[in-house]
């Protein structure tokens, strides 16, 4: 399949060059932020209120008391675990590889490989999401906000929660092993990424060691488990998340409020659009540079899904009604994002593919020694990621329908409280102490992404320094902000 002969990437004699602050952020990130996802799970709950009251009060908490208030099962961490819930999320993935299959699909190749080969890859992320999209709301037009569905979803979260976890670490565990048998000049055009051979267990293990890890599955076929797992599984589970939670309160308080259904609708058309677009995935760094291990297997199928829906989980359980001139300001910030991030990478994407054509002629570049030209105008600019900075600016729509998030939930057969919410089973919710404190939970998106995209912003300077040199630094003075124009 390839033209040349693959040059193997073998373990650096050289000083590692380590990312996450080397081994013991890669320990860090792999062993705290599964407990991170658990802790936001419990303390932010339907059963005693967001945070949990006793983490209001740290220096009189009862660990009896706390753990009654955030739902911790009676038979401890075996009661995270459930074999009949791993086993309907296992055949949630399956009945994914089978869509995957059988449902008409786009088949192209991705981008050069070292070897000079090409892999072939097959798109219909979008027609399978959109598939479960349509026999989800058939099951809730028939069965309303008791289609078993949304209830077992909202019923068995947490044992939902770790199988996800679980499948994550050994399918980080299984690409991690099989990565060995890569040997150079193979048929299959298997490589390895080249920062996750630093011979480092726990860090080749956590970046990830090979670059398309592979699997051939009967009567599924030829499966490509990072590009797979980026925009199927997660990404569905994220809009299904969205969908049990609307329906739980329903459930709650007869009635649904325009905020959570407005976080639903633009969050499922973020995940339609990246899908609609799944070939653009390509040219990612995650596709042609990252290797597939835990710090993608646990992102995709654990931190995506059960972190970025806390929103529509928080409403349901505490309602808000923004109205019309709030969902018209938090609509308009999302157009704002959504139009910077789109036309930006549309711009870079058309410059790219074609730099002649006449409607970029008003662009202005600078041309280096790699060969390559950076554009200098445009939306380019006007900050070297100003994509990031839509994309950012997306993120705050999903989290203010929130407001000043925190909630406190009385018992049944409380006094009245004026102001409170209650629910068809009489509890009560109301803001409480707890006013102001429940952001942590519904704003940790904002704050989460924030960081992301610094993150990448560095990571892709970086590589830029390396490739372009002298004219990356040139580049810098010209185009002088990263992400936000005359702030950052």
């Amino acid at each position: 399949m390839g033209s040349k002969t693959q040059q193997p990437i073998e373990v650096s004699r050289k000083k590692p060059e380590y990312e996450f602050f080397g081994p013991p952020g890669a320990t860090l990130i792999s062993f705290i932020l599964p407990p991170l996802v658990y802790a936001i799970t419990f303390a932010c709950n339907d059963l005693s209120g967001c945070p949990a009251p006793s983490l209001l009060h740290p220096k009189t908490l009862d660990l009896d008391v706390l753990k009654r208030e955030v739902g911790w099962p009676q038979d401890g961490l075996r009661g995270l675990f459930s074999l009949e819930a791993t086993g309907w999320t296992l055949a949630f993935y399956l009945f994914n590889a089978i869509l995957y299959r059988i449902l008409p699909a786009t088949e192209t190749e991705g981008t050069v490989l070292r070897s000079g080969g090409r892999l072939k890859y097959r798109f219909n992320a979008f027609s399978t999401t959109m598939f479960c999209i349509v026999a989800a709301a058939a099951g809730t037009i028939a069965q309303g906000a008791e289609f078993p569905l949304w209830t077992y979803i909202t019923d068995n979260y947490v044992q939902i929660l770790t199988a996800n976890t679980l499948i994550a670490y050994a399918l980080a565990t299984f690409v991690y092993v099989r990565s060995f048998s890569v040997k150079p000049g193979n048929p299959e055009n298997r490589e390895l990424a080249a920062g996750g051979v630093t011979g480092n267990i726990i860090y080749d293990w956590y970046i990830g060691r090979e670059l398309n890890p592979r699997i051939t599955l009967p009567l599924i076929g030829e499966i490509d488990i990072k590009e797979w797992m980026e925009l199927r599984p997660g990404m569905l589970m994220y809009i299904l998340l969205n969908g049990a939670f609307i329906a739980k309160q329903y459930r709650n308080y007869g009635y649904v409020t325009d905020s959570i259904v407005f976080v639903a609708i633009v969050q499922t058309l973020y995940v339609l659009d990246g899908q609609y677009m799944e070939p653009a995935i390509m040219t990612t760094m995650d596709i042609t540079t990252d290797g597939f291990g835990f710090m993608l297997s646990f992102g995709d199928l654990v931190w995506v899904p059960f972190i970025y829906t806390q929103q529509t989980r928080y409403l349901a359980t505490h309602p808000q009604t923004l109205g019309p001139l709030g969902l018209a300001g938090v609509g308009a910030l999302l157009v704002l994002g959504f139009a910077i991030f789109r036309l930006s990478n549309s711009q870079k994407n058309d410059f790219r593919t074609n730099p002649n054509d006449p409607k970029l002629a008003h662009l202005k570049y600078m041309p280096t020694k790699a060969g390559t030209r950076l554009l200098i105008s445009g939306w380019w600019g006007i900050a070297r990621h100003i994509n990031y900075f839509g994309d950012w600016l997306q993120a705050w729509p999903y989290s203010l329908p929130t407001g000043l998030a925190g909630y406190t939930i009385l018992s049944a057969g409380s006094a009245a409280v004026d102001g409170a919410t209650r629910m068809l089973d009489g509890r009560q919710v109301i803001p409480g102490e707890a006013k102001g404190w429940g952001i942590i939970f519904t704003y940790f998106y904002v704050l989460y992404f924030a960081v992301l995209l610094v993150h990448r912003d560095r990571r892709d300077d970086e590589k830029c320094a390396k490739k372009y040199g002298e004219d990356w630094e040139k580049y810098k003075k010209t185009v002088r902000w990263r992400i936000i124009p005359y702030i950052y």
